[in-house]
């Protein structure tokens, strides 16, 4: 449980990215790979499996999660199952329990519906952000996500987050878990050419830098 005052409540914001300048990604950047046991509506139980650090792992559609995992397994040094409620407007119920990495991986290994990606970490004005590049089905997806103790409100978006996808249920890992990116990749890029980006305007003021 946190000590935000929330309890186990999360509080972020997501953006499907297009162009990420290279100097943000991390040279040695987190893999996971996850598999989710329960996805339905929202509700999720999942078993994630992490190395903190990788080096010179360049992710395509051809790298599946069970070749990662495989590749790696003897990386992987993390390892927790978590509950997952619906999200609300970048508010989400998520409930997490470390376990043995063993076991995990065995967990993965053997069930449910995988997904996997490098996490990139950065940090942008006053905010720590995460960027998913994602593998297999799901390349060439790339997610900037950014976490606080509260409700995500006066953000100010970097101009590589072409649009929100917060409350774009297909853009949760336990959607694209089941339903890759790839599959309908060309479907959203349609939609965003025809209807514009958008931004969650009730989570209070969004603002973009100054362009240089």
């Amino acid at each position: 449980m946190s000590d935000t005052g929330y309890g186990d409540f999360e509080f972020e914001r997501r953006f499907w990215v297009r162009d990420l300048p290279r100097e943000l990604l991390d040279a040695s950047p987190a893999l996971i790979v996850q598999s989710y046991f329960l996805a339905d509506e929202g509700f999720a139980i999942r078993v994630r499996v992490q190395a903190t650090t990788v080096t010179g792992l360049v992710l395509t559609p051809a790298l599946d999660e069970l070749t990662l995992l495989d590749a790696y397994a003897d990386r992987m040094d993390l390892c927790a199952i978590t509950v997952k409620g619906p999200m609300n407007e970048g508010t989400r119920y998520e409930a997490e329990r470390e376990i043995d990495v063993s076991v995990g991986l065995e967990m993965v290994r053997r069930g449910g519906s995988r997904v996997a990606k490098t996490r990139h970490s950065v940090w942008l004005g006053e905010d720590g952000w995460v960027v998913d590049t994602f593998a297999g089905a799901n390349a060439p997806l790339v997610v900037a996500e950014v976490e606080r103790g509260g409700p995500v409100t006066d953000l100010t978006i970097p101009s590589f987050c072409v649009t929100e996808v917060t409350s774009d249920s297909r853009f949760s890992n336990d959607a694209l878990a089941g339903h890759p990116y790839g599959s309908w990749s060309a479907r959203f890029e349609a939609e965003l050419a025809s209807d514009g980006p958008r931004f969650l305007q009730s989570l209070g003021h969004n603002h973009r830098p100054d362009p240089e």
